[in-house]
């Protein structure tokens, strides 16, 4: 799929450009603190250890789709979102208590680890939760930073961190929601739909289009028409993610299949199934769900319930729905470049079919 390769040539530009500011900041953080300098290659290691930069090369698509020229200035700038994401990414790991993010243990388990070696009587736990949360911190100034230095405009940056802190905002009470789903024990679909607009829509798609748009000047009617096409696709992509969770390849999502059934997450996967299964599967269901000690043989059992009951095909068609819908909110937008209108249609059709 073109788009992928489009994705994949981002990536390889966007890395070199990581790279060397990670090795700039590691530098001035040595000189400040031997803590700062570990906090800084941390975030490094955690950053560059895997992703697929959709949201930078969403920033760099919607820049050149409103008119930006500068390549060079525009990729240093899409640095910053990589880096808000790095920030959200990290305290929600915290939140879900995983182990593992892109097949590499999370910031909290790595300084759980530290905190055994250097006081093995304390509560590690706490230590390793701790030093994560401020961490994520220093990622989000790292993101701040970035955006404060790029080179654009005075007045440009201002808007541009304008939007970061808005993405922020708007990020956080979907997070809230998905806790307190989760700890409810219960959702609604129209719960979930909302979860996914802000811990998805908003901070993968729409806030990068409207960062891209901003630094290069563009209209407010293409920020609308990128709101209309990134609101449905988000949702679209997370319940991809919430299938991948359940019937995924582990080597490929990068984390164990089932951490989302042992973490008890609420999904339309399985609320669909709750609302469709007999007497016996509900009960298999919720007696899965939040499971620390699940077996691979129960896991196994939890997805033929989800085929069974037609929950599975019920969420692939709702996404496809999702991404229809997408897709005709920019059938009319006037691009001003045309392989920007190629990557987000071809990006589009890829959260369907995505396995990773």
């Amino acid at each position: 799929m073109e788009a992928i390769e489009l994705l994949k040539n981002y990536q390889k530009r966007l890395e070199p450009f990581l790279k060397d500011y990670f090795a700039k900041k590691t530098k001035q953080a040595g000189k400040i603190d031997f803590l700062a300098e570990q906090a800084v290659k941390t975030i490094a290691d955690f950053t560059l250890s895997g992703g697929k930069r959709i949201r930078p090369t969403l920033v760099y698509y919607g820049y050149l789709a409103s008119g930006g020229k500068d390549d060079e200035k525009i990729i240093e700038a899409s640095m910053a979102i990589e880096l808000l994401h790095s920030f959200l990414l990290i305290h929600d790991d915290i939140i879900d208590r995983d182990a593992r993010r892109h097949g590499v243990a999370t910031v909290h388990e790595r300084y759980k680890k530290i905190g055994q070696k250097i006081a093995p009587k304390k509560d590690n736990n706490h230590f390793g939760n701790s030093m994560a949360l401020i961490v994520g911190d220093i990622a989000s100034s790292m993101a701040n930073e970035i955006m404060f230095n790029a080179k654009f405009s005075p007045q440009t940056i201002i808007q541009a961190l304008d939007k970061l802190q808005k993405i922020v905002y708007v990020t956080i009470p979907g997070e809230m929601l998905d806790v307190v789903m989760e700890n409810r024990g219960y959702a609604t679909e129209e719960e979930i739909l909302r979860m996914f607009e802000g811990k998805t829509s908003r901070y993968t798609f729409e806030g990068p289009l409207h960062l891209g748009n901003i630094l290069a000047g563009g209209s407010q009617d293409m920020r609308d028409d990128f709101s209309q096409y990134a609101l449905p696709l988000g949702k679209a992509f997370q319940i991809r993610d919430d299938i991948l969770g359940v019937f995924g390849d582990e080597k490929k999502i990068g984390k164990p299949v089932g951490s989302d059934i042992i973490e008890g997450k609420q999904t339309i996967l399985l609320i669909k199934a709750l609302e469709n299964g007999n007497k016996e599967q509900r009960k298999m269901l919720k007696y899965c769900l939040g499971n620390k000690e699940l077996t691979k043989k129960e896991i196994v059992e939890f997805r033929n319930i989800i085929e069974i009951t037609g929950s599975l095909e019920y969420c692939k068609n709702l996404a496809k729905k999702l991404v229809a819908k997408a897709l005709s909110a920019i059938q009319e937008t006037k691009f001003q470049n045309q392989e920007a209108r190629k990557f987000l249609e071809g990006i589009a059709n890829y959260v369907i079919e995505r396995t990773v």
